[in-house]
């Protein structure tokens, strides 16, 4: 059933849950104006708009990524190589939209997409609990049938406003939210004076002390609260660079390297426990766990780390096994791509010194 907008097109709307699906027959630009108007991560809104004519299979989820801010590198030998995966893809995406708390997305020429990236495109809004609104530009006969069976009405252009203007619905996993800084809490102490190269000379925890400690008898961030060490500064322009990183995993082990100059090494090990709820602080691992230390994290990777555990949580692991793993494999070849190519963050001697 069909409804006239303001200027005497035919527009369909549709939704099932929170999917909606709006039918512009006549292609009313008004409706992709709008939508690309209405993209504003910062409140939790973002629109995607597909590559045209992408025969590439994790092509949507690239473009779901650009339009969450994240950036791929170029090139045949890039860093970011492991998103040529569709499933990977599409976990680097959720991963980044539950930590930044992305409620309402908006997808443009959906009647360009194949009947498997549509589908895609559900299962990850399953995955997220983002409410989805599809703009299919179109005849309403070629709505695919899992398109086809919707019922929810929109009527005319005051309605498609209306819709913009919801908050959307509160995600479907705890995301990452601004909180105080650890340091400034009663009962914690930073300590200052550490080196920015060794990890052997970090503030030692209750649960470091001894010799050749197993990582599973090695305590949570909890244990360490108590002695914080400050997180080293990291100009403006390289958390920018760091944090446009398209990988959560990548993105969220450079930003620890930035702001503790601590060797791969100390990465290791750093399981969910190591990591404050409210991703204020981090432990990092000491060599045979002798030397482990807690840092605070700046509120620029705050959002990295909180995509890292999402995308931890989000993958089949095993038990304890920690945050980073994926990345350190391989020798550590994306990271050391990636840290070769930010100069400006000074890991080039850690870029060449990685050791998992």
């Amino acid at each position: 059933m069909g409804v006239m907008g303001r200027d005497g097109s035919r527009v369909i709307a549709t939704g099932y849950g929170d999917v909606t699906v709006v039918v512009d027959e006549e292609d009313d630009l008004f409706y992709t104006q709008a939508a690309l108007a209405a993209h504003c991560p910062g409140r939790g809104r973002i629109t995607v708009h597909p590559t045209p004519a992408s025969g590439h299979p994790a092509a949507l989820a690239h473009d779901m990524l650009y339009a969450l801010g994240k950036r791929l590198a170029p090139g045949p030998h890039s860093p970011d190589g492991w998103l040529d995966s569709v499933g990977e893809a599409w976990r680097a995406a959720a991963a980044w939209a539950q930590a930044t708390a992305v409620r309402h997305v908006l997808v443009s020429r959906v009647h360009l997409l194949t009947p498997r990236r549509i589908d895609q495109l559900l299962a990850w809004r399953t995955t997220t609990g983002v409410q989805l609104t599809l703009l299919w530009q179109g005849k309403e006969c070629k709505l695919p049938p899992v398109l086809g069976g919707v019922e929810r009405r929109l009527r005319g252009r005051d309605s498609f406003e209306a819709l913009l203007a919801e908050p959307g619905p509160i995600p479907a996993r705890p995301s990452f939210s601004p909180g105080e800084p650890i340091a400034c809490r009663p009962g914690v102490t930073a300590v200052a004076g550490v080196s920015r190269r060794s990890s052997a000379r970090l503030v030692r925890g209750p649960a470091s002390a001894g010799r050749g400690r197993p990582a599973a008898d090695c305590g949570g961030v909890a244990a360490y609260l108590g002695h914080v060490v400050p997180a080293i500064a990291v100009g403006g322009q390289s958390t920018a660079i760091v944090s446009a990183l398209a990988h959560p995993l990548a993105a969220g082990a450079l930003s620890v390297l930035a702001f503790t100059r601590v060797g791969l090494g100390s990465l290791r090990w750093t399981r969910e426990v190591d990591i404050t709820g409210d991703v204020s602080a981090i432990k990092v691992h000491g060599v045979a766990h002798r030397s482990c230390a807690v840092y605070t994290v700046p509120d620029w990777a705050r959002p990295l780390l909180a995509a890292a555990q999402a995308h931890h949580r989000l993958g089949s692991h095993r038990t304890g096994e920690g945050v980073f793993a994926p990345v350190l494999r391989a020798e550590a070849r994306h990271l050391r791509t990636h840290a070769a190519r930010l100069p400006r963050l000074g890991l080039t001697v850690l870029a060449d010194n990685l050791v998992p």
